[in-house]
C-alpha cells in the first residue's frame, strides 16, 4: 500500500519490522491502524450511537447429548497465551502460575482437554497462540504430556509482535536498557491475523474441523463443553461470543451493546469510552452484559471473510499509552496499537451472544483472583472443571504490597486462607497468613502490619 500520505513513523516501523521478520500480512495490519492513528483515530465509541443488548441465556436452550458430543468432533480448541503477567511481577509465561496442588494453568487445561478426549472419544486439538516470550516455557511445560499435539497440527503459533511509538512523533522507540521492550503484541486481536499467516485457518478445515473455541489460558473455566460446542453447531451462526451479566466489580469494564446505525453487535471497550460516557459505562442496569473472551468461530465463514478483506479483518483500533518499560513509571511514554478479538463480533452478520453462567469466567488478572482461585472456593474433580464449592465468590480487595506475585506468596506461605464462608475480605497493610485461616462473612484487616495465627477464625 502506498505510504506517501504518512509521515517517517511509518516507514520506520516498516524498516523494524521487516527487519525483525515480522510476517508481511502483520506489517500490513499495522500500517492499516498506524494510518488511522496519524488521523487522529481514537477508536471511541459515543454512548449516543449505540444501544443496551439483551440476549438468550444457554439454560433456556435445550442442547441434546449426541449433538453436542457430535459437534465437539469437529471443534478445536485455541488458547491465548501470549501474556506475561508483568503487572503482576512475572517474567515468564502467567500460565506457568501454581493454581492448586502444584498444577499450573497449563497443566490444568491440558488435562481438561485429555479428559474430555477419553470422555468423548473425540481428537479435540488444543493449540497455544504463544508470544515470542511465552512460547519457549510454555512448551517446555507442556512437554510432559504425551500425545497432546494432535497429529498433523501444531501444538502452538507465535502472535506477531509490533514496535511502541513514541507518543509525540509516532516513531518507533528506542530502549537500550533492554531492547526487547521496543516491542509489544498487537493485542488479542492478532490472532485472526496470526491464524491466517500461519495457514492454520486452512490447515484445520482440510483436517475436517468446522469450528474453533478461543479463550483465555488465564480462565479455567473456559472449558470446551460440549453443550456449547452444540448449541453453536446447531445455530449457524459464524461467530458467537459466551457473556456473563455484570456486577459491581465489572463498573470499569467492557461490554456488549447494539450499534444504532446498522443493529450489529458490538463490544465497547473501557478503553473506548468517552470521560463523559464514564456513567453510562457503569450502569449496570443499562449494560448487563459483558465479554468471557470465550469465543466460538465457523472456521469456514472465519476464512471466506478474511479473504474478501484481503487479510485485515479492520477491527475498532484501541489506542493504549503506557510506559516503555511497564515496570519504570519514569520511563517515556509511549502508544501501543491494539485491537480486542471479541470485537471481530461487530463484522460477521448473524453474530451471537449467549449468556452463560459465571463459572465459565474466572479471570486470574490480580493477585485477589490468584487468592480465591488458590482458596477453597473452587473444587477440581478428576475431570479438571472448576466447581464453585461457595454459595457466591466472595470479593477480594488486597492492600499493595501483595500485587506482585513474590510478595503474595511470601505472605500466605502456608497456603490461601479458607474463603468458602466468606462475603468479602479486604486487607489493608501488610498481614502475613499462618495455616489453616479461615474467613467467616465480611472482614476487614486494618493496621499498618500484623499476622494472623494458625487457625484463626475472621469474622464480621
Amino acid at each position: 500500500m502506498n505510504d506517501a500520505a504518512s509521515g517517517p513513523g511509518l516507514a520506520l516501523a516498516r524498516e523494524k519490522m521487516v527487519a525483525a521478520g515480522v510476517d508481511p500480512l502483520a506489517i500490513e495490519v499495522f500500517a492499516h491502524y498506524f494510518r488511522q492513528l496519524e488521523r487522529g483515530d481514537t477508536g471511541m465509541i459515543p454512548e449516543a450511537t449505540i444501544e443496551p443488548l439483551d440476549m438468550p441465556s444457554l439454560d433456556d436452550i435445550p442442547v441434546p447429548v449426541e449433538a453436542g458430543i457430535e459437534a465437539l468432533r469437529t471443534t478445536a480448541v485455541i488458547k491465548l497465551n501470549g501474556g506475561l503477567g508483568t503487572s503482576m511481577g512475572m517474567e515468564r509465561a502467567k500460565s506457568l502460575l501454581c493454581v492448586r496442588r502444584g498444577l499450573s494453568f497449563l497443566d490444568i487445561i491440558a488435562r481438561q482437554v485429555l479428559h474430555l478426549r477419553k470422555e468423548h472419544d473425540v481428537a479435540l486439538p488444543l493449540i497455544f497462540m504463544n508470544s515470542f516470550r511465552t512460547s519457549a516455557d510454555t512448551l517446555a511445560a507442556l512437554a510432559r504430556y504425551d500425545g497432546l499435539a494432535v497429529p498433523g497440527l501444531p501444538l502452538e503459533f507465535l502472535q506477531n509482535k509490533e514496535p511502541k511509538l513514541t507518543v509525540s512523533d509516532l516513531k518507533p522507540v528506542t530502549w537500550t536498557k533492554d531492547p526487547a521492550l521496543e516491542w509489544c503484541p498487537p493485542g488479542h486481536g492478532d490472532i485472526y491475523t496470526a491464524m491466517t499467516a500461519t495457514g492454520l485457518i486452512d490447515d484445520l478445515i482440510a483436517a475436517g474441523y468446522t469450528q474453533v473455541f478461543i479463550s483465555n489460558s488465564d480462565n479455567l473455566g473456559a472449558v470446551p463443553d460440549p453443550r456449547l460446542a452444540g448449541w453453536f453447531a446447531r445455530s449457524g451462526s459464524p461467530f458467537a461470543i459466551e457473556a456473563v451479566r455484570r456486577t459491581a466489580s465489572d463498573r470499569k469494564g467492557g461490554h456488549f451493546a447494539t450499534r444504532r446505525s446498522d443493529g450489529r453487535i458490538i463490544l465497547r471497550e473501557s478503553a473506548q469510552v468517552l470521560p463523559e460516557d464514564t456513567g453510562a459505562l457503569g450502569d449496570l442496569a443499562r449494560h448487563r452484559f459483558m465479554s468471557t473472551n470465550n469465543i466460538w468461530i465457523d472456521l469456514v465463514a472465519l476464512r471466506d471473510e478474511l479473504v474478501s478483506r484481503d487479510g485485515i479483518l479492520g477491527l475498532p483500533m484501541i489506542r493504549n499509552v503506557k510506559t516503555v518499560d511497564p515496570g519504570d513509571a519514569a520511563s517515556p511514554s509511549v502508544v501501543q496499537i491494539e485491537s480486542a478479538m471479541g470485537a471481530a463480533i461487530e463484522i460477521f452478520a448473524g453474530a451471537q451472544t449467549i449468556e452463560v453462567g459465571r463459572d465459565r469466567h474466572v479471570p486470574v488478572k490480580t493477585t485477589n483472583d490468584l487468592l480465591v482461585l488458590r482458596s477453597d472456593v473452587y473444587d477440581i474433580g478428576p475431570d479438571f472443571v472448576l466447581d464453585q464449592a461457595a454459595p457466591a465468590v466472595p470479593f477480594v480487595d488486597l492492600d499493595g504490597v501483595y500485587k506482585l506475585v513474590g510478595d503474595f506468596d511470601k505472605r500466605f506461605k502456608s497456603g490461601a486462607p479458607s474463603l468458602r464462608q466468606a462475603e468479602s475480605l479486604v486487607v489493608d497493610g501488610d498481614w502475613t497468613f499462618e495455616e489453616n485461616v479461615t474467613v467467616v462473612g465480611s472482614v476487614k484487616l486494618a493496621g499498618e502490619r500484623g499476622r494472623v495465627a494458625a487457625g484463626t477464625v475472621l469474622s464480621e
